[in-house]
């Protein structure tokens, strides 16, 4: 089994109509080369507001079912495609989440995922606005497959990834808003890109699945103008041996990959760490440390 996907990296800029406008325009011409399923980076509505605490930026999260899931379950229609979206979630009156929303073909709303890792970074407040999410490691179920989204933050941790793939999950999919720091060193620099890389191939490796991240690129200045984030872009989709299957570059770009599923199975006869697993000695996973 092929599919078609695309990831969809792009800066955000001004405001959430204009940004939705840019975004509809960028999934039309990937659906016109036979994509079936379209990934945006994380909280794309919007700049990352989360650079500063801010109670005002509270005012940009909605419901769900709200306006953007409308707009976006139009836009799937129209087109025919599966949808992974990206939105600040307005659960109730001082309830928030970040959270994934996989939008089906037909416009109906398959599935979401709130962010179950949330950071506390300079430049990354993400605790300030956002409750850890508590749906689970649950894939969602397309007409294209069962999607494991996770976010961000979500994408250092393999026991995530782990529980995605005991679920039934074919396919690992990272909104991602990751970037560095204004006072990081080029050697800096290039070892945190480096290691997104590296532990998120390992976690494809580790499953035998694919797995595909998409970023925000551009440089976002706070709202208080004492700091910025210069996302770094460089999204990417690898095969179940870690393989680079395409990765672009730190501007606005749309990558088409066709994803091999049935790769997987042959990955799987070869390596079947699924099979060697010694659940009966993993109890201690469970525990925050071993003292």
């Amino acid at each position: 089994m092929s599919l078609r996907t695309a990831l969809i990296q792009r800066a955000s800029t001004g405001g959430v109509a204009e940004n939705l406008e840019l975004i509809h325009a960028r999934i039309k011409s990937a659906a016109t080369a036979g994509t079936q399923l379209v990934l945006l980076p994380e909280l794309h509505n919007t700049v990352y507001f989360c650079q500063t605490e801010t109670t005002d930026c509270f005012d940009l999260a909605e419901t769900i079912p709200g306006p953007s899931t409308d707009f976006f379950a139009k836009v799937a229609t129209e087109l025919n495609i599966v949808l992974v979206i990206s939105l600040f979630e307005r659960r109730s009156r001082g309830l928030y989440h970040n959270t994934a929303v996989v939008i089906e073909s037909d416009g109906s709303i398959a599935g979401c995922y709130r962010k179950m890792h949330i950071p506390d970074d300079p430049g990354f407040y993400e605790k300030f606005y956002f409750t850890e999410g508590d749906l689970g490691f649950q894939p969602i179920q397309t007409s294209v497959g069962k999607l494991g989204v996770l976010i961000c933050w979500d994408q250092w941790f393999p026991e995530a990834a782990r529980l995605m793939t005991l679920a039934g999950a074919e396919l690992l999919i990272y909104p991602t808003a990751i970037g560095w720091d204004q006072n990081d060193s080029q050697n800096e620099q290039e070892r945190q890109l480096e290691a997104w890389r590296t532990v998120q191939r390992g976690h494809a490796i580790a499953n035998g699945l694919p797995l595909i991240a998409i970023n925000r690129c551009g440089t976002e200045i706070a709202t208080d103008a004492k700091s910025r984030i210069e996302f770094w872009g460089n999204s990417f989709a690898c095969g179940p041996q870690g393989e680079i299957l395409a990765q672009a570059g730190t501007k606005d770009e749309t990558l088409l990959i066709d994803l091999d599923f049935d790769q997987c199975e042959k990955v799987r006869r070869i390596w079947p760490f699924l099979r060697d697993r010694r659940i009966d000695a993993y109890a201690d996973l469970v525990k925050r440390f071993r003292d």
